[in-house]
């Protein structure tokens, strides 16, 4: 029993024990829930009637929300993927014995609760804060502008929420970028320019999906940015499911809900993954 043939099996048995138990479960338990008959309730209980027609139901009145949830996260992890390639790579290239420190000081966000963070975000863009007042003074702003309850401050707490996870995956695909062939694109007369689109961004490819997946994915369902810097006008999916599930006891609908997002999630980031050419991802 305790041969060499199995101890591989004992080995992942605790994995697959925890993998059970806080995926499979929940994740049966979700898919469950979207076939509920959608007229119980949670006093009443519900019963599983595979009622497909919840998804539809679902499709039709929150659509705009989705879309709204995905093109805030695309234009989220667009910024975070500039930001954070720029930053990591002038930590691989730049920092020499400060390299460390620098790393810290990107992971030291963790350190504080997300929650915390966005709400500091909230100071920072709020009306009377010193971000908006110097908008005002070189005339971005009017004088009755404000960027609080906006898209535009809902994105911004996205982006820095989940930069780190930019920086961090694409860090490590430039640190492992070999400087000879950046050098010999030099040699043979290739500008700055070319040298970064022919030998650096090819090579370090496999970062830049992995930033991505790292921060779309989150940024899609979250609903705290949305919740705290957005306006009440421009909800997103991820508050319509909190809402669902806590507030009005929907469970089928959140159900439902939820395995869209998930499904819509996965079908892009295999389309993405494929397009990028790096199925070896996956």
């Amino acid at each position: 029993m305790f041969t060499k043939r199995w101890l591989p099996y004992w080995l992942i048995l605790p994995a697959a024990i925890w993998l059970g138990l806080f995926f499979v479960v929940p994740f049966y338990s979700l898919v469950a829930s979207s076939l509920f008959d959608p007229h119980g309730s949670v006093l009443t209980g519900y019963q599983v009637t595979f009622h497909f027609d919840n998804f539809v139901d679902v499709v039709q009145k929150y659509w705009p929300h989705m879309w709204r949830a995905m093109w805030w996260a695309v234009v989220a992890t667009l910024l975070c993927l500039v930001l954070g390639y720029v930053l990591a790579y002038a930590i691989a290239f730049k920092t020499g014995r400060w390299k460390n420190l620098v790393l810290i000081m990107v992971v030291a966000p963790f350190f504080t609760s997300f929650l915390i963070r966005t709400y500091a975000w909230k100071l920072i863009l709020a009306d009377k804060g010193w971000v908006v007042h110097a908008l005002q003074s070189v005339h971005i702003l009017g004088a009755d502008g404000r960027i609080i309850q906006t898209p535009v401050a809902a994105i911004a707490g996205l982006t820095y929420n989940f930069l780190p996870f930019a920086i961090l995956p694409l860090y490590t695909s430039i640190e492992k970028l070999d400087r000879r062939l950046i050098e010999a694109a030099g040699d043979l007369y290739a500008n700055p320019m070319k040298t970064f689109w022919k030998v650096t961004f090819p090579l370090t490819l496999p970062g830049i999906v992995g930033a991505t997946l790292l921060t779309f994915i989150p940024a899609v369902g979250d609903y705290i940015n949305a919740e705290l810097l957005g306006s009440t006008n421009d909800r997103v999916v991820g508050q319509d499911i909190q809402s669902l599930f806590t507030t009005t006891g929907d469970y089928a609908s959140a159900g439902a809900l939820s395995v869209i997002l998930m499904l819509v999630i996965l079908v892009m980031t295999l389309a993405y993954v494929r397009k990028a050419g790096t199925e070896e991802l996956l």
